[in-house]
């Protein structure tokens, strides 16, 4: 074997990498514990705990780098929302909404008329809506000019009456380009204000539209609010740091008159508790913080203060508000009044939202957070003491009067700054507001938080200024984009939704981890069993070495396991088999024709790395075809499915070779097959062309059979496919399907379909009531007739509110709105087309001859009909869902995957019997081949289904329906691949033989 020390160090290499990055869960994992047990049971206090550590090293790896627990969190293995709970919502900003307001609303036929139809368009195109929109201008008169209607006050700088109409809609793009970017920006920062760990945002490639992952979030109501609410961006005079101290200073002297700076600190980490963390680097920063107050405070009892506890009894609000000043105790200019830890900022909020200590305040006073923290940890925020100078108590200046805001440069252009512009309304409040405060800040506030406080030099009249000071551009772009977002006229609305229960997610933990460990030992034991103690032994180790391999890489790429995810990883046990079958096989073959033990597994290697390479090659392109067209969970087992491939072949081929030579080495013995298997179906002499008219009958009827289903019963589609909205609702006792359905059907006008969901007390509840209706509150409002109609029907309780509804009875929701099921249906069908075609250019490519590729999509279109007959035949009638949704149409084409698999490897051998025994005829050599990959079709195929059986029978209600697809499609692929893909290429080759035998006759 060569590259040995190579291969071997790439190996060591690849198992460091991957043990390091798992450390971080390890290590995520002992502070919740440690945080678990602090909290006894109240779910506050543990979030305190988290919280209050956020910022502390809990990790010190070997001494080289310090991570403090938010960053272990972040590097931690990624559980997907149905393995840990949470909401996972798509958004859409509508981009009609944005051309209407950038036309100023206009009442133009052709403009209307062309928005209509470009809406109409959309409902069949994956196009950009302004491409759309610009095609169906076009298209209703061609002499029209978008000029004509964009010509506003606002873009007068970027069209006029003679920009063309490319040249428009090039505009429009920018702005709703940049619109988006904002939305995207806003709910970004409403997201890292929730307080949620490892949140995930991010734009999709559907233009307008942005994914939002919040794992563990129990408030769906406040999220909906809070992504859907449309973004207020305000400007605020503010009071001077100087001015607001000493109001500051007898808030401080209240609370303490209250007694509560002596409060205990039974809502506080002590450091005792704190047990996880390495280094108290909170405690010196606080110490700090503090130090600096004593240096500036004018009372002489500071300095002769012990220790902490004392100085947070003294001074309980300055213990956790720092007031900003510099080295020298002095005051420093400004808006902001002080800094404090994240953790501390809602205990402020608390003293200074206090009837008691808002009477100390003057009453146009009060404080707002800054928007970003002052370090990159993000453990130190900003308090600015901002004005109210209206009578209504108003902010004097909104977003709604910017026309544009870009980042520029000063006039050296070296110096980063925004150019902001205002209407001639806004222009008037502006300079009013500039004069009145020279020297002063002028506070941007967004979504209550302070984004920027400019300092005003002088008056700016006209509407337009610049804001300079800033530290960078990303800085500029930033706050340019925030001033853009103001005028925003389309906030996001949720098209499609998903959420599931903390406890529906433990479960399916707990079922998945158990399927995983049954599918797992069966394997080794099989292998054990089939190869005998050495072999088996040496494929066993390959096998766990490649699991390890797995988790460590998704954790290493911040993969996110979802339970199709664990689905994935399983079927890559039973099918990373394959390659172990394949070269034991060939090892075997090559001693029974007399070679010595060390030649026979080099040889064995050789020879069987052609069928391997093909084999897995044709399921690696099913994977990334799954990875590109999927989305979520099926993302997630589409990349668990790739990676679970690659490490697979680098287990079976490299590191099982590394054994077998470390084993040859020492002399030991080393046997590839037990007594009990050594020759179980090995001489087998089955004609199988000569029954191929059999089975193309069989197959005829079975197609026929499910093509007749198809076109009379149809197919179950999920609302992946159909839109609506699913809730999973557990009873506290058993309930029956009909008397649900009439209870909701009593609330909603129809009845919803009522299914039981595995348990008798657990059903499934699926409604398209309002689901084209995109107002803000229409999810929460159809959630709480919901429980509204459950309680009329007497299976809950009268007194049970929405949010323990959604808590303890609502285990998990789904949404899918018309215009995300008509996408999905797209691109399965766009999927499994793409799938096929690759697949049956590689086979061309690798074979060299289209006849073995037009049986092996023969074979895969037989059994995707056979499947899809299947489902449309048993639904309703099997006792678990058999409905379309992207879960099976990953299955279908994994089945596709596997099927190809066991093809591939049939052709490889056929192909090498010809190369072999060219004088032997076709169907000889044909049937030999078949009859020598039995064994190989038999390990695979069976320890496949095994696997997958134990999936399908303990990997929970929610994957059952998926599973199932894989068992059917494993038998129907096993059978496909010996009595239809050899058969039709056999056919077409001899057809095609005769013709050219014809034409040289």
């Amino acid at each position: 074997m060569q590259n040995k020390g190579a291969i071997l160090t790439f190996a060591i290499l690849l198992a460091a990498v991957c043990l390091y990055q798992l450390t971080f869960t390890w290590k995520a994992k002992q502070v919740e514990k440690a945080a678990i047990e602090y909290a006894q049971g109240d779910p506050d206090k543990e979030y305190f705990y988290l919280d209050s550590i956020s910022g502390e090293v809990v990790y010190n790896f070997l001494g080289l780098k310090k991570f403090t627990y938010k960053d272990v969190k972040e590097l931690e293995m990624n559980l997907g929302l149905d393995l840990k709970g949470g909401m996972n919502v798509t958004l859409e900003v509508e981009v009609k909404d944005l051309i209407r307001a950038m036309s100023n609303y206009s009442s133009d036929s052709t403009f209307n008329a062309a928005i209509a139809h470009a809406e109409e368009l959309q409902e069949n195109s994956q196009t950009d809506f302004v491409d759309l929109f610009g095609q169906a201008f076009e298209e209703i008169d061609p002499n029209a000019k978008l000029a004509s209607i964009f010509n506003t006050l606002e873009l007068r700088d970027r069209i006029n009456f003679n920009s063309t109409n490319a040249e428009v809609l090039e505009v429009i793009h920018q702005e709703t380009s940049a619109a988006i970017d904002n939305a995207f920006n806003i709910l970004r920062t409403r997201i890292d204000r929730f307080g949620v760990a490892q949140p995930n945002i991010q734009q999709l490639q559907t233009k307008g539209r942005i994914l939002v992952e919040l794992p563990g979030v129990k408030d769906q109501n406040r999220v909906r609010n809070l992504l859907q609410g449309t973004a207020t961006l305000e400007f605020w005079e503010t009071y001077d740091n100087q001015e607001a101290y000493p109001y500051l200073l007898q808030a401080n002297e209240r609370i303490k008159e209250m007694g509560l700076g002596d409060e205990t600190d039974t809502d506080e980490v002590s450091d005792e508790d704190a047990v996880t963390t390495e280094t108290d680097t909170t405690s010196a920063e606080e110490s700090s913080l503090l130090s600096e107050l004593e240096a500036g405070a004018e009372s002489d009892t500071t300095a002769a203060m012990d220790n902490l506890a004392d100085f947070k009894k003294e001074y309980p609000l300055f213990a956790l508000l720092n007031p900003s000043t510099d080295q020298a105790g002095q005051l420093l200019q400004g808006p902001w009044v002080g800094m404090a830890q994240a953790r501390d900022t809602s205990k402020i909020n608390e003293y200074l939202q206090m009837q008691q200590i808002k009477n100390i305040f003057p009453r146009n006073m009060f404080f707002r957070w800054a928007a970003n923290s002052v370090d990159e940890a993000g453990n130190f925020y900003r308090l600015a003491a901002l004005k109210v100078t209206t009578r209504d108590g108003r902010a004097p200046l909104t977003g709604e009067v910017i026309t544009d805001a870009r980042q520029d440069y000063d006039q050296m252009g070296s110096n980063p700054e925004v150019a902001m512009s205002m209407n001639a309304e806004g222009s008037k409040t502006w300079q009013r507001m500039t004069k009145e405060n020279i020297g002063k800040s002028i506070a941007i506030v967004l979504d209550d938080y302070v984004r920027s406080a400019p300092n005003v030099i002088n008056e700016i009249s006209g509407g337009r200024s610049s804001i300079t000071g800033l530290e960078s551009i990303e800085e500029a772009k930033d706050l340019a984009n925030i001033l853009k977002s103001g005028k925003m006229p389309a906030p996001a609305r949720i098209i499609q939704e998903e959420i599931v229960g903390p406890s529906l997610g433990q479960e399916a933990i707990n079922s998945g981890f158990f399927s995983f460990m049954i599918a797992f030992i069966l394997v080794l034991v099989y292998m054990l069993f089939f190869y005998s103690k050495n072999a088996g032994l040496v494929a066993n180790i390959a096998l766990i070495a490649n699991m390890f391999f797995i988790i460590g890489i998704l954790a290493s790429l911040g993969a996110v396991l979802t339970l199709p995810g664990i689905a994935g990883i399983v079927l890559t046990i039973g099918m990373s088999v394959d390659a172990n079958v394949l070269i034991y096989e060939r090892v075997q073959e090559e001693i029974r024709s007399g070679k010595g033990i060390k030649l026979a597994i080099s040889d064995g290697y050789k020879n069987a790395y052609s069928a391997i390479i093909d084999g897995q090659v044709t399921t690696l392109l099913t994977g990334i075809v799954l990875y590109l067209f999927g989305s979520g969970p099926i993302k997630g087992f589409a990349t668990t499915l790739i990676i679970g491939i690659l490490t697979s072949l680098f287990s079976a081929i490299f590191i099982t070779r590394l054994i077998f030579e470390w084993r040859l080495g020492r002399n030991k013995k080393i046997l590839f097959t037990s007594t009990l298997t050594d020759n179980w179906l090995r001489s087998t002499a089955i004609k199988f062309l000569e029954k191929r008219r059999t089975f193309y009958i069989i197959s005829g009827a079975l197609i026929i059979l499910s093509i007749g289903s198809l076109a009379v019963r149809g197919l179950n589609y999920g609302i992946d496919f159909k839109g609506g909205r699913t809730y999973v609702v557990r009873f506290d006792q058993d309930v029956q399907v009909a008397d649900v359905q009439q209870a909701l059907a009593d609330v909603y006008g129809e009845a919803p379909e009522v299914k039981i969901y595995g348990e008798n007390n657990q059903v499934r509840i699926t409604t398209e009531y309002k689901i084209e209706d995109n107002s803000e509150n229409i999810d929460n409002e159809v959630e709480e007739m919901l429980m509204v109609g459950l309680q009329n029907g007497g299976f809950i309780d009268k007194n049970v509110t929405l949010e323990q509804f959604t808590n303890e009875y609502q285990m998990s929701s789904q949404k899918v709105g018309p215009t995300i099921s008509d996408d999905i249906r797209k691109e399965s069908a766009i999927a499994i087309v793409f799938s096929l075609i690759i697949i049956f250019i590689y086979i061309l490519i690798r074979f060299n001859n289209w006849q073995y590729g037009l049986g092996a999509v023969a074979a895969l279109a037989h059994d995707s009909l056979i499947v899809l007959g299947i489902f449309s035949l048993a639904y309703g009638v099997l006792p678990f869902s058999l409905e379309i949704d992207q879960a099976f149409i990953a299955a279908i084409l994994t089945v596709l995957g596997y099927s190809i698999n066991d093809t591939v490897v049939v052709f490889d051998r056929i192909r090498e019997y010809l190369h072999l025994h060219p004088k032997r005829k076709r169907e000889e050599n044909t049937d030999s081949a078949l009859n020598s990959t039995l064994r190989r079709t038999f390990s695979t195929s069976l320890s496949t289904f095994v696997v997958l059986l134990a999936i399908f029978l303990f990997g929970g209600e929610t994957i059952r329906g998926f599973t199932f697809a894989l068992l059917v499609g494993v038998v129907v692929g096993t059978y496909s691949s010996i009595f239809i893909a050899t058969p039709i290429a056999f056919d077409t080759q001899k057809r095609v033989a005769k013709v050219a035998a014809k034409r040289k006759k």
